[in-house]
């Protein structure tokens, strides 16, 4: 049995035997969506009529990924406006584009800038995160389905020392907060029957790219004693809670098609030891990613999903390349315990990558098709 309690026969039915094909989170927000959102905000909408059209969205990515033959689906959060929408909007306190922005870029080097919420006032709970989203989801779906949270590091990033000092003196007072939330939140979604939670941390990225790393280093703080830090508010998450599985997903940056962090990741390898997380949807679809050598650190009940289809681009991979990289990958881990997946969401915010509805059907069908030829 692990620490955490889950199973290994219950882990065997979902985190270790059937699951090979999966998607990170986010779909494409089709632009209807977009417009009755924004009409919504503005009062032109109802609240009834914007949630008819929300539910057909969000049925019809259901659909998408079901068709496309994904083992374990999700409703692409297409009811929220960034994957950390569930959060920012689910709580008083937040400012939801006043923190410090982080620039994205891409390989041509063009630039974007991203305004981060951030913390203004001490916490007060509004509804659950993702309680509307799982029981949609799971009255919809004919396939598993999972739901997505946010990492207590990733909620770090929104406090500000100064802007936030009047709602929590300290940071660590505020992910206090973060952690107990995030907590019960696990908990009600395991109530409502969900036995598969992912945990989003693309902050990891800051923890593994070297140039990231000396900035925190010249800033006074030391790299490897975040890591332990961020293990421990990550397991106090999850930790306690037989029967479900947790998924971590790590990117380095995703939003339109741009990214801010590259390195591999065998500076932040020992996640896969200490953290009490099931299975790691890791991405791997480029060089900024590394190599497959840090898998070995993977203990033997784990599984590594490997982010091998771009969601950044819309070239469609080929399947004998797929092919060729899980073998890489098998090299370091064996066969049974790893599975493919995007390698991050197709829109991390709203605005979505630089690929088209079609695209997009066609990768998810790729990762479909490959998984049904590889694991069988």
């Amino acid at each position: 049995m692990r620490a955490h309690g889950v199973a290994h026969d219950e882990a065997t039915n979902l985190g270790l035997g059937t699951v090979r094909a999966e998607v990170v989170g986010s779909l494409l927000r089709p632009p209807q969506l977009v417009v009755a959102r924004k009409r919504r905000d503005a009062g032109e909408m109802s609240a009834a009529d914007f949630k008819r059209e929300e539910d057909r969205e969000v049925t019809a990515a259901i659909r998408l990924q079901e068709d496309a033959g994904i083992d374990v689906v999700t409703d692409g959060e297409q009811r929220r406006y960034a994957f950390y929408g569930h959060l920012v909007e689910s709580f008083d306190g937040f400012d939801k584009e006043g923190g410090w922005a982080i620039p994205f870029r891409d390989e041509q080097g063009e630039e974007l800038v991203l305004k981060r919420p951030v913390v203004v006032e001490k916490m007060r709970w509004r509804r659950s995160m993702c309680g509307e989203e799982w029981s949609f989801l799971r009255a919809t779906a004919k396939h598993p389905g999972k739901v997505t949270m946010l990492s207590a590091q990733q909620a770090a990033a929104y406090y500000d020392p100064e802007r936030s000092k009047d709602a929590y003196k300290t940071r660590d007072e505020y992910l206090a907060d973060i952690v107990t939330v995030s907590r019960s939140e696990v908990e009600e979604l395991v109530r409502l029957g969900c036995t598969y939670i992912q945990i989003d941390a693309p902050q990891y990225a800051a923890l593994l790219d070297p140039k990231m790393r000396e900035g925190y280093r010249q800033r006074g703080s030391d790299p490897e004693e975040l890591i332990d830090r961020c293990i421990e508010l990550d397991n106090s998450i999850i930790q306690g809670h037989p029967g479900v599985t947790f998924g971590m997903h790590i990117c380095r940056g995703n939003n339109q098609s741009k990214f801010y962090a590259e390195g591999d990741y065998e500076p932040i390898a020992r996640i896969f030891e200490k953290t009490l997380f099931d299975r790691f949807l890791l991405e791997y679809d480029d060089s900024r990613s590394g190599g497959f050598e840090p898998l070995r650190h993977l203990p033997e009940d784990r599984v590594a999903v490997l982010g091998l289809v771009s969601t950044k681009k819309p070239r469609l991979e080929t399947e004998d390349e797929l092919k060729r990289r899980i073998e890489e990958a098998s090299q370091f881990v064996p066969l049974e315990r790893l599975a493919l997946s995007p390698q991050c969401g197709f829109a991390s915010t709203m605005e979505g990558n630089r690929i088209t509805s079609e695209d997009q059907r066609r990768k998810l069908e790729l990762v479909g098709q490959v998984a049904r030829s590889v694991w069988g």
